[in-house]
């Protein structure tokens, strides 16, 4: 089948390596370059270094309606899409024969939207899962080709869950598309109240250590390792890696990062406040 894929992150390129072993891949559509980093160096994403490894060519496009007339031509078999950061156009859904497939994060009608996993975490969720849908014109509102939950681990962070659903959504992605070769793709409406989230923002990461310790071991969860939930301590913003609440109750902060150092437990942290006050004192 003739394909082109549709990502940005790191979250889609287990799907792209799929797409691009099991079909006729055309190429990888993904945002374009940008400035990163304290030098403010261009930057390309995560998916556009992967199909640059793998030969494939690469589309940046601006407008996506001018790239669906550009595409018109090429005669799609299927899209295949995973955490592209952009609603298609009717005019770019309605190429490809047999529809698009997307890789989302969660159990649709749940968390659609920019951050499924961050916010399944936030919300003290136990499960969570991978959808696979066709797409339409709307947020994450189209039908279920394949549906698959996963437990949460306890005390699991962003991070680590992402890179579970990433390679769960590639293996699922890669049944979906043996199902469309079989003239066999049949998809379901979405069941159940939606709810839609939006993306991180920085006072989102604000955690405020008078919050009860539950709370803000969820907040360090659905931001670890990056961008990480920031405290104020004695002054100084810390960026807190790791936590959990111990056995009286209590916040205990395992991992974090002070200004101008690097990691530390946050045991070493506080020996170091000590010392510094004993100094000045």
């Amino acid at each position: 089948m003739k394909t082109l894929f549709f990502g940005t992150s790191v979250f889609a390129v287990p799907s792209l390596r799929v797409v691009a072993e099991r079909t006729q891949c055309a190429g990888a559509v993904t945002q374009p370059d940008r400035p990163a980093g304290r030098g403010h160096r261009l930057q390309s994403t995560p998916v556009k270094s992967a199909a640059l490894e793998l030969g494939l060519r690469v589309f940046e496009p601006l407008q996506l309606r001018e790239f669906a007339r550009d595409m018109a031509s090429e005669g799609f078999d299927l899209f295949a899409l995973a955490s592209y950061g952009r609603i298609l156009p009717r005019e770019l859904l309605a190429l490809p024969r047999l529809g698009a497939l997307n890789v989302h994060p969660s159990l649709l009608p749940k968390y659609r939207g920019a951050t499924p996993i961050q916010s399944a975490i936030l919300q003290g969720e136990l499960e969570t899962g991978v959808s696979i849908m066709l797409m339409d014109a709307g947020l994450d509102t189209g039908e279920i080709v394949l549906q698959q939950l996963v437990a949460i681990d306890p005390g699991e962070s962003y991070g680590e869950l992402h890179d579970r659903l990433a390679a769960l959504g590639a293996e699922m992605l890669a049944q979906s598309i043996a199902f469309a070769e079989r003239g066999e793709l049949a998809a379901r409406p979405q069941v159940g109240e939606p709810t839609v989230t939006r993306p991180i923002n920085r006072e989102d990461l604000r955690v405020d250590l008078s919050w009860v310790p539950e709370r803000i071991v969820r907040s360090v969860r659905a931001y670890a390792p990056r961008p990480a939930a920031r405290a104020e301590i004695n002054g100084e913003v810390v960026k807190i890696l790791r936590a959990h609440v111990g056995d009286a109750g209590e916040l205990v902060i395992d991992e974090l990062i002070a200004p101008n150092r690097g990691k530390m437990s946050g045991a070493a942290y506080y020996r170091a406040l000590i010392r510094a006050q004993g100094d000045r004192g």
